[in-house]
């Protein structure tokens, strides 16, 4: 390894939490190129500030076949995160280059916005907390989590956290995984169904799911419509796993009664659903605790350093 190689760190946040990722690639002998822009980098902006890098610890900016076939001493890019939407994985292969992810990063990170994201929506704490912010004293009418069922869709890493958090609060938790593993649902008290049945009996709908390779919906009009009137949902998962549309006209009739949103099929996001009263709306936070932040930084840094050495 060229003790000069040069690695840019894109994710325009890395090093907030804690100056242990950027020392580990100072002390390993690289040469750190930071983000100047404070913000997603655009394709043209990756070519031009990473023309000479033999690695990228990555955010979810877009590399694409035009931004490695410029940037000739690419070997390795290096995800901080489990999303691979922004890396054209197959074309990266085909050059040689290295491509790796923090699968277990953000696990406890995302479970634990789920689970909070469920409660402030089922006792409206965002709505209260506004509604004072103003100068008004408006009590907010909510729900319990007691004795509902909470379906939990996609029972990977996260997925499974995030069952066992509900089933520890005493819920009763039902899922659908692809591949699912039963030994694990056994000992968990998770009941493993068909999604249309999960869609059917859930009073509480979370979803931990990649999404389509072809960027299609998984949640559409059909798998909405097959949902309990009145019941919830809560969609940590990709944006554009659900319809936005067609959960908006659901939130807006009261089909659904609420719903809890951190991804977006277009971020940053401003659309229609900012407009109602009956959703939480956060910026995709679901990795966006310190300490989880922090080790998925040096998870990255650490497989990026494993691979160039």
């Amino acid at each position: 390894m060229n003790k000069k190689c040069k690695v840019l760190v894109s994710p325009s946040s890395f090093g907030e939490c804690g100056i242990e990722p950027l020392n580990l690639l100072l002390e390993n002998g690289f040469e750190v190129i930071k983000n100047p822009y404070g913000r997603k980098l655009t394709e043209e902006e990756v070519i031009d500030i990473a023309s000479d890098c033999c690695g990228i610890v990555a955010g979810v900016e877009p590399l694409t076949p035009k931004v490695m076939d410029a940037l000739n001493d690419l070997k390795c890019i290096s995800r901080v995160g489990v999303g691979m939407d922004s890396v054209d994985l197959d074309y990266a292969k085909e050059k040689g280059i290295t491509v790796v992810n923090t699968p277990d990063g953000p696990t406890r990170s995302v479970a634990e916005l789920t689970l909070a994201l469920t409660l402030s929506m089922l006792r409206r704490v965002p709505q209260a907390d506004s509604a004072m912010k103003n100068k008004k004293w408006d009590k907010q009418t909510g729900n319990l989590l007691h004795k509902k069922t909470i379906g939990v869709v996609g029972l990977g890493r996260i997925g499974k956290m995030v069952a066992e958090m509900f089933t520890a609060l005493g819920n009763p938790v039902i899922g659908f995984d692809l591949f699912p593993n039963n030994e694990w649902a056994t000992k968990n008290k998770v009941e493993i169904n068909s999604l249309e049945d999960v869609l059917k009996k859930a009073d509480i709908l979370t979803l931990h799911i990649p999404g389509n390779k072809d960027k299609t919906n998984v949640i559409g009009i059909n798998e909405i419509s097959m949902m309990k009137n009145g019941s919830f949902l809560v969609n940590l998962a990709r944006g554009g796993v659900v319809d936005e549309d067609v959960l908006y006209n659901a939130l807006k009739n009261g089909h659904l009664a609420a719903a809890a949103i951190d991804v977006f099929t277009k971020e940053p996001y401003n659309g229609p659903l900012c407009e109602l009263n009956n959703v939480v709306l956060t910026p995709h936070l679901g990795s966006y605790a310190e300490e989880g932040k922090l080790q998925m930084e040096i998870d990255a840094v650490n497989n990026l350093i494993n691979i160039l050495k």
